[in-house]
């Protein structure tokens, strides 16, 4: 697909094969990965980096100490997943140098997005910015990744249900001013939903076209969101429950995953075609059963509980959350189709 408008991928390599020989284009380059992704692409570079840095932790102060270490380059290589790739966004801003990207999993979409997710005290801040140049999407090394991985991809494109809904609420209520209100960008994003309905079953089968297709929607919604500076399109209520829950439990989630469960839960609060939307959350196979991510029932009853209070004192933008009450008896109502781990 011809994407036209603002990407933030500088260049791009789609097809099977493209990370190999990759390193011989890149000078002297430092990479940022995990353990496996590492093994799976060392071998196939052509070239030996000056420093491999191992996500730690995205902690800030982590992170720092992991950029002021290494040794000068002309490029950062980031391959992986998201955390990879951040720490890779983050040392190109940091350092002023290349940012080539390659992710491993498709299960979020840091490998366009501008800036960094760092976290200080387990709270997710945004900081930097850099442009992937180029993104190397070589569909057979994704497809090493477990496939409900990738299935995740799709957990920041099914967002925009709910996330547009509450931008319009938002606009119903006059608190939209500091993000003026588009019906012509929620119409575009709405688009990228029907895109993904198209190509559930690619996506289920993680076939070329269904990677494609996820690849495909995080560049839309850039071109709808980087010209607006925001991205009320896609985020919203549904991530507020995962910011709250990780800050609650202390660990990482699949990005795609936990987002998804909060498209499950917000959209029912949003009264915003649940059944619908569950329907093609079923349909790609995305999991988003508290179960899948190691969630009890009481940390998730104490997280929605919590959710307008933590929503207010952040000052975290306007959604359902601030109009629709999460009572006790909602919560009971809302968890008794999900399944809990013990």
């Amino acid at each position: 697909m011809y994407i036209e408008g603002e990407t933030n991928v500088r260049s791009q390599r789609f097809g099977s094969g493209r990370i190999d020989g990759l390193g011989s284009e890149l000078g002297r380059f430092v990479v940022t990965s995990m353990e496996i992704p590492w093994q799976l692409v060392r071998d196939r570079l052509g070239a030996t980096p000056a420093a491999v840095l191992m996500v730690e932790s995205m902690e800030l102060d982590v992170v720092e100490r992991q950029i002021a270490a290494a040794p000068e380059c002309d490029t950062v290589l980031a391959v992986g997943g998201g955390q990879a790739i951040d720490l890779g966004k983050y040392f190109a801003y940091r350092r002023g140098c290349r940012l080539v990207t390659v992710p491993t999993i498709v299960s979020v979409d840091a490998f366009v997005t501008p800036k960094a997710a760092v976290r200080r005290n387990h709270r997710v801040e945004y900081l930097g910015g850099a442009s992937p140049d180029p993104l190397v999407i070589d569909y057979d090394l994704i497809r090493t990744a477990p496939l409900q991985l990738n299935i995740a991809g799709v957990g920041d494109l099914l967002s925009i249900h709910t996330g547009t809904f509450d931008w319009e609420l938002a606009h119903r209520a006059g608190r939209d001013t500091a993000e003026p209100f588009s019906a012509d960008d929620v119409r575009r994003a709405r688009d990228i939903l029907r895109l993904v309905d198209e190509r559930a079953d690619d996506i289920r089968q993680v076939t070329d076209a269904g990677l494609q297709a996820i690849v495909d929607g995080y560049l839309l919604v850039n071109t709808i969101c980087l010209p607006a500076g925001h991205y009320r399109t896609e985020e919203g209520s549904e991530h507020y429950l995962f910011y709250e829950l990780e800050e609650r439990t202390g660990r990482p989630f699949i990005h795609g995953q936990i987002v998804g469960l909060g498209v499950y839960l917000l959209s029912r609060l949003q009264e915003n075609r649940h059944t619908e939307i569950v329907a093609l959350m079923d349909r790609l196979g995305l999991a988003y059963q508290p179960a899948d991510m190691e969630i009890d029932r009481a940390t998730l009853v104490a997280s929605l509980a919590n959710l307008r209070s933590y929503v207010e004192k952040r000052g975290l933008w306007y959604t359902a959350i601030n109009e629709r009450p999460i009572t006790p008896a909602w919560i009971d109502d809302a968890l008794s189709g999900l399944r809990f781990a013990r």
